[in-house]
């Protein structure tokens, strides 16, 4: 089975082709931009059968250059939600996405890609319908042009084709192989290296009705997005546009306090109040730059992807940023 990663290099990318390879899966073409060369870590460890440049891989691709390949993760895109350049978004995230469609759909083979639940930006209902997609950012709509082409190109219920396609609207994600993506890094990675440089973490004060790190967001650890697409590759039947979150949403005051008790040193766990009081959380002035931007809350409806028979059993935040900040102190 010839198996071809976009964006392999990257977090959601790199870590897919892990568990590729714990699957006994190697004949991957890992394809992405090394212009950041840092980012050759998230491939260092990892078995593949071949490297490509982003900026040639879809043509190749189109004139059959690899052979049959099986499927296609197409997990590269810009995932910069500040990123205000348009037309380099749309060429980049949808152009892109739509060629490759194409290409797959004439040979016969399978696409899993990268959505994003930025597509429901300012709606209050995370549920895979045109009512609720309501994007605050380019990014977001980037994503929600390429679904909406899905579902026209594809048909009702996605039947419409001639191999499986899906897309997965990931909530926030977060765990190993996230490093290199600066200010865009989950707040569980930026509050590790907080911690380790200042001994606390900073989360932002109250906004939008919600108290100080009261807001609430969907975190789901890695290792259940990977486990996820992993389930659609060993079901080629199923098809659609489906929520990957934990369907639990949950505050950021619960990632603090799980950070700072994973890594504090002490006789037991602290609650909220105490990590508080003895300075280990401070919070700071929500930013200008995000006010009308922001998301205040996020939780996936599950619904759609429980319908499929994937019945997979999504990490808490504890659980899943407990483990996370164990794999940092490693590195």
């Amino acid at each position: 089975m010839k198996i071809v990663v976009t964006g392999a290099a990257g977090f959601i990318g790199s870590n897919i082709v892990k568990g590729l390879n714990a699957k006994g899966i190697d004949n991957i073409i890992a394809v992405d931009d090394l212009t950041d060369g840092d980012k050759f870590r998230n491939l260092a460890d990892l078995k593949i059968a071949d490297y490509v440049d982003k900026d040639v891989f879809y043509d190749l691709l189109a004139e059959n250059a690899f052979g049959k390949v099986e499927a296609v993760f197409h997990e590269g895109a810009c995932s910069d939600t500040m990123e205000r350049d348009g037309k380099f978004m749309m060429d980049n995230n949808y152009s892109v996405s739509c060629d490759l469609f194409n290409t797959c759909q004439q040979a016969g083979t399978r696409l899993i890609y990268a959505s994003s639940a930025a597509t429901y930006g300012g709606s209050d209902t995370f549920r895979e319908t045109p009512e609720f997609e309501l994007p605050l950012n380019v990014y977001g709509y980037s994503k929600l042009l390429f679904d909406q082409r899905m579902r026209r190109e594809c048909g009702e219920n996605f039947k419409r084709l001639r191999r499986q396609v899906v897309g997965f609207r990931y909530f926030n994600v977060y765990g190993p192989r996230e490093q290199h993506k600066g200010r865009m890094a989950s707040v569980a990675y930026h509050q590790f290296h907080q911690f380790k440089a200042e001994g606390k973490v900073k989360l932002f004060g109250e906004y939008g009705g919600y108290a100080a790190g009261a807001q609430m967001r969907d975190f789901v650890f890695i290792d259940d997005v990977v486990a996820v697409n992993l389930w659609f590759l060993e079901h080629p039947e199923q098809s659609g546009i489906f929520n990957l979150g934990s369907g639990r949403a949950q505050p950021f005051n619960d990632v603090a306090l799980s950070v700072v008790n994973s890594l504090r040193t002490g006789p037991s766990a602290l609650d909220l109040d105490a990590a508080v009081q003895a300075g280990l959380i401070e919070y700071i002035a929500f930013p200008e730059a995000l006010r009308g931007k922001y998301q205040c809350y996020t939780q996936a409806d599950l619904t759609a992807l429980r319908a499929t028979g994937c019945d997979h059993v999504f990490a808490d935040v504890q659980t899943g940023v407990t483990q996370y900040m164990q794999s940092l102190n490693l590195v």
